[in-house]
Parts: C-alpha cells; sequence; structure tokens
C-alpha cells in the first residue's frame, strides 16, 4: 500500500511525530520512524510509549491519521487505472501491508480501493511480520492462487525478503521508496522506476 499505491509515507511519519511530540516531548526523524517499521503502528507505539498513555496515545494516532489523510496523502498517478485495468480483466487482486488493520481501513475507505482486493491483510492478521512471507501467503491462500501464478509488487527490502521466502516472484517499485538505495541493490526479476514504465509492461502483458 504504502509507496506503491498511496503516497502516504509523509501522512504516517506526521502522524507518528504527533503523538511522539505529545507524548515524549520529541520528533523523531524519518529514519528513526521507519526504523520501527514491521509491526503495524501500534505495536510500534506500544514499545515507545508508557503503558499507561497507550490506549490515549492510539485515539490520537487514529483521529490524526484519520484527519489528515486526504490533506496529506493521495494515490499516486496512473494507480487508479492500472488497478481499473487488472479488475476489469479479472486478474485476482490481493494486498498485502505492515499497516494495522484500522489504519488500513481508512485509507481503503478514503481512496475507494476496497473493491479492487478480494484479499487484504494486514500487520494484525499475522503472526510474524515483514520481512516474514506468512502475510503473501495467507493472502494467496485467501484467493486460492499459487505462488507460481503470482507476482508481488513492492517497494521495500522488507517486501524482496518476504517475497523470497513466500517463493513467489516480486517487482521492485521504486518511484516513492524510502529505502531506495538499499532495494536498488536487490537482484530482483522485474524493476521499475515509474509508474509509466510499469503500467506499460503491465498492459503488453494482458496483450499477450
Amino acid at each position: 500500500m504504502d509507496g506503491t499505491l498511496t503516497r502516504t509515507n509523509q501522512l504516517i511519519f506526521d502522524t507518528f511525530n504527533h503523538v511522539l511530540e505529545k507524548y515524549l516531548g520529541r520528533k523523531f526523524s524519518n529514519k528513526e520512524i521507519t526504523a520501527t517499521f514491521g509491526p503495524p503502528e501500534d505495536v510500534a507505539i506500544q514499545n515507545l510509549v508508557d503503558e499507561s498513555d497507550f490506549d490515549s496515545a492510539m485515539t490520537d494516532f487514529y483521529n490524526y491519521y484519520r484527519y489528515h489523510h486526504n490533506e496529506k496523502a493521495r494515490l499516486y498517478d496512473g494507480i487508479s487505472e492500472i488497478l481499473d485495468t487488472l479488475y476489469n480483466e479479472n486478474i485476482i487482486l490481493g494486498l498485502f501491508t505492515g499497516k494495522g488493520r484500522t489504519s488500513a481501513e481508512i485509507t481503503l475507505e478514503k481512496f475507494n480501493l476496497k473493491k479492487y482486493f478480494s484479499s487484504v491483510v494486514t500487520g494484525h492478521d499475522v503472526d510474524r511480520h515483514k520481512p516474514s512471507g506468512e502475510g503473501i501467503t495467507r493472502a494467496l491462500q485467501e484467493m486460492k492462487v499459487s505462488p507460481a501464478d503470482a507476482l508481488m509488487v513492492g517497494d521495500s527490502v522488507a517486501d524482496v525478503k518476504a517475497s523470497r521466502e513466500a517463493g513467489i516472484d516480486i517487482a521492485t517499485v521504486l518511484w516513492d521508496s524510502y529505502t531506495y538505495e538499499q532495494v536498488i541493490q536487490l537482484e530482483t526479476k522485474y524493476r521499475f522506476l515509474s509508474i509509466e514504465d510499469f503500467r506499460r509492461w503491465i498492459f503488453a502483458v494482458l496483450k499477450n
């Protein structure tokens, strides 16, 4: 989702810092925040704030995320066309995100994305988070698709590692990756630097 379909990275950073400044008295750098990624956001917040503040911190987190969503986040240009085309061609689509269920549902609702996905697996639906491949395997099982017939699209090192554990090919997409330098060094079967290149490739595959 984040960095692949949706430009939500800044919203995530700002939401974290809204909470961390209130409860810890300081802001974190983007690098410090991304270092907490893997488990969903409530696990990250729980590890940072006092136990007595956790419930109110998460209420503040989701309120800020929801209220500022359309101000600070958007779909990448061209993503709607790609999703529409794949959906209309009866390509089975699933979404695996490390986000928690609540924040994922907010973004799916705000951008009207739910209709595209026959499976949505979030960080709350797995025991082992990225870079584990558990979420990919679960999504494939829900979609009744074998790894050999599937392709993951992701933008992070964790996505690459998860795809390898799950035995599925990955297309790394780097139009807004927060770990661009690390991902670019990894050998993957497909790599796309722009949405337009990715769109052309998808449309060429569908024609064949």
